[in-house]
């Protein structure tokens, strides 16, 4: 028997789901959130449903809001089940699903509506998930783009904004000028240095009205950091009925992700916020800390298992990571060059961090796959691999194993496997990357035809040397001999003048 969700049903649900333990008559909003999708209801909205699970916080529930197509179809969906959504836990040992109800509110898709919201006193908090593409970064310059037609749109006819950004600054100054603080802003959104990110775009949408303006949103408006974590897939007719059969429960939007969840925030609001710290959100003075940890430690991991993974003819993240050569690899490189790249923080230990990463990487049941790990390799080593190089060269120190994981991602550039079937490269670089593959590969291993992509290292001889090795070793033995002798210390680098310079 299946019980379509509601607030109704709450009730009657069994002991295998858990269900909200306050009464959600007592919430009132201090919260307005831009941008109901998945990550959100998988993630901040959790830890506000645990929040008020121990009684703390009421006056901190959340209003849905969004300006897009696609947020017209999640608000028609959650409407008819009293904005309840199913989160279900995807843990390696069986399945865990709650009902969360921290969102009591979906504003109809209306410009003027939101914006009448947000000039409301109860909001004090305006979170954002609008995905990076959403924050107007000029791609050439890293600044907004001021000229972007929805923008210039919106500068044009600021009483009736079509942006986000047109929505915040609109509220923010009439907000000043009804004598009301204004609300803070908080980017949840999974991008290092999100609040810096946050307060470029409304900053610079409310200069290009006035200088004024812009200052006073520079002077008198918070915009949090904060680091999000919390692998979540999206949802389909599969998750659809997952929740249906498993759980007796219909529910037209439920939400799938993996049981580890955190969130790291700069602790910067000045018209206050709920208790977050008693469900586990780590409220800090400085972020950044905690966003290069995860930039070298989980997504350089990615990109470790990444290409040999795809070299070896794996599908999944959880199987490449029960390939032993592979899972001790990626120990190997983690602990010898990446955790040590890594400035320490107090009382957080690298270890187990990493331990925990791994554990993550082998879950099966959330099925994530090699072929997205690969995706967009041109923008992703730059991020994630080539700092960590550049530091222990900096240093003078072992850039082995680092070097090996370039060597691998130019052999998985070819576009074949060991096997010699072929794979799609997916990058905007993509035939730039395959002709240095070949050339590398089939030819001399120069990096000097990529300094777009490689920068001072393309011509660092330290670097280029190690590379090189690594390329000769995966040419002669192929990729799993290389990667074991990587393994058990017989790999035999080059030992490369570290101190070369650039």
């Amino acid at each position: 028997m299946t019980q379509k969700l509601d607030k109704t049903v709450l009730d009657t649900l069994e002991g295998n789901i858990a269900k909200p333990s306050y009464r959600r008559d007592d919430l009132s909003p201090g919260i307005l959130h831009i941008g109901v999708g998945n990550f959100h209801r998988a993630h901040q909205a959790v830890y506000l449903n645990r929040l008020f699970d121990l009684g703390e916080s009421h006056e901190w529930a959340i209003v849905g809001a969004g300006l897009k197509p696609y947020d017209t179809a999640m608000r028609d969906r959650l409407a008819p089940q009293d904005w309840l959504t199913t989160v279900v836990e995807l843990a390696p040992d069986g399945l865990n699903a709650l009902v969360c109800g921290a969102m009591i509110d979906f504003l109809e898709v209306d410009p003027a509506k939101l914006v009448a919201r947000l000039c409301q006193p109860d909001i004090r908090i305006v979170s954002l998930t609008i995905t990076e593409g959403g924050y107007f970064v000029d791609p050439n310059t890293g600044g907004f783009d001021a000229a972007h037609p929805e923008i210039l749109a919106d500068l044009h006819r600021p009483d009736a904004p079509k942006t986000v950004f047109g929505a915040l600054v609109s509220a923010l100054l009439k907000r000043r000028d009804n004598g009301l603080a204004p609300f803070t802003v908080m980017s949840c959104d999974n991008l290092p240095e999100n609040g810096h990110i946050a307060r470029q775009a409304v900053a610079s949408f409310a200069r290009a009205l006035s200088t004024e303006a812009g200052d006073w949103v520079e002077e008198n408006v918070a915009f949090p950091s904060g680091m999000v974590d919390c692998i979540t897939p999206a949802t389909g007719d599969r998750e659809r009925q997952l929740v249906r059969e498993t759980f007796g429960l219909t529910d037209a939007a439920p939400v799938v992700c993996e049981p580890f969840r955190q969130w790291v925030l700069e602790d910067n609001f000045p018209t206050g916020r709920p208790a977050l710290e008693k469900v586990g959100v780590e409220f800090v003075e400085d972020v950044a800390p905690y966003e290069l940890m995860k930039l070298r430690i989980l997504n350089g991991g990615h990109a470790a298992i990444a290409y040999p993974g795809a070299l070896l003819g794996h599908h999944f993240v959880h199987d490449a990571m029960a390939d032993p050569l592979i899972r001790a690899y990626l120990k190997r490189l983690e602990e010898q060059e990446i955790l040590p790249t890594v400035p320490g923080i107090p009382g957080v230990s690298f270890e187990a961090y990493l331990q925990t990463v791994m554990e993550r990487f082998s879950n099966p049941a959330v099925g994530d796959t090699i072929p997205r790990l690969c995706l967009d390799g041109s923008n992703r080593q730059p991020k994630f691999i080539l700092p960590a190089i550049q530091d222990r060269l900096n240093r003078s120190l072992s850039i082995t194993g680092l070097a090996l994981e370039t060597a691998l991602w130019c052999r998985y550039c070819l576009g074949r496997d060991e096997q010699g079937n072929t794979h799609v490269i997916e990058d905007e670089s993509a035939d730039l990357l395959h002709a240095w593959a070949r050339s590398v590969f089939e030819g001399d291993p120069e990096l000097s035809t990529l300094p777009e992509l490689f920068g001072t290292l393309a011509t660092h001889e330290a670097f280029l040397r190690a590379f090189r090795h690594a390329v000769e070793r995966i040419r002669a033995n192929g990729v799993a001999a290389t990667l074991k002798s990587y393994v058990d210390g017989t790999f035999s680098a080059a030992a490369p003048d570290q101190k070369a310079t650039a």
